[in-house]
């Protein structure tokens, strides 16, 4: 398998602009927000973080230096709505001391003269904070050129024989930078339109393959004599 480059990767891309268009994801009106969010969505439905991004607002902690004054048992509560909330509550805490070091009160001023991998290693030192969490902030609260790789990308690349399940995260990451156009914007609609097709389509357990917008793109790239990229 050559996990550099792989124009099936770009095919695919291509097809998925042309099926959703814009889908102007992730939701969020402020860094801040779309940084809460990337922890809040963990191991949880979008729908059921937007939930405690709701209450946080309410409650007036939609900001680091209010998560980080804040009583952690009114946070954990707060953020109930997004599942796993005390684990979570401690991680916007760990997140929020990172943020407002020397001063600073924003994701934004935190990272700002960084580069992409300076920014990465900062964001990764935080407990709670994996590789997935930490590419969401950088490329959608930032706008660093950097890909997020999620359980959808994996799933729906080796359904088509891209890679194995248990491809590595970084090894993923790598192969999709390599092979579309690197920009910011390409890769924000790209793993935004992935998402939409895993919770529309390759779902985990019955995938709707019929119906998959890629059905026809895959078998027309197999007729051009290019599976053997696979």
């Amino acid at each position: 398998m050559n996990t550099a480059l792989n124009p099936r990767i770009e095919n695919i891309r291509q097809t998925l602009q042309k099926h959703y268009g814009p889908l102007n994801w992730w939701p969020g009106d402020s860094p801040d927000e779309i940084a809460i969010g990337a922890i809040l969505t963990q191991n949880t439905a979008w729908s059921n973080a937007e939930k405690a991004i709701a209450r946080i607002k309410t409650a007036g902690l939609l900001s680091f230096p209010a998560i980080l004054s804040a009583n952690p048992s009114d946070l954990a509560e707060t953020i109930r709505p997004s599942g796993y909330f005390n684990q979570k509550a401690k991680k916007l805490k760990a997140f929020a001391k990172m943020v407002c070091q020397n001063g600073n009160e924003t994701i934004f001023q935190r990272l700002s003269g960084k580069t992409r991998d300076e920014a990465r290693i900062l964001l990764l030192n935080v407990w709670g904070i994996g590789m997935e969490t930490a590419d969401a902030i950088l490329l959608y609260a930032i706008g660093y050129r950097i890909f997020v790789v999620d359980d959808y990308t994996k799933r729906i690349f080796s359904r088509h024989g891209i890679l194995s399940p248990d491809t590595e995260y970084e090894t993923v990451r790598k192969m999709v930078e390599m092979s579309i156009p690197a920009n910011t914007p390409t890769y924000n609609a790209f793993h935004a339109a992935l998402v939409h097709l895993g919770k529309d389509f390759c779902h985990r357990k019955v995938p709707d393959c019929s119906h998959c917008p890629l059905a026809s793109t895959e078998n027309l790239f197999r007729q051009r004599g290019n599976s053997d990229e696979r």
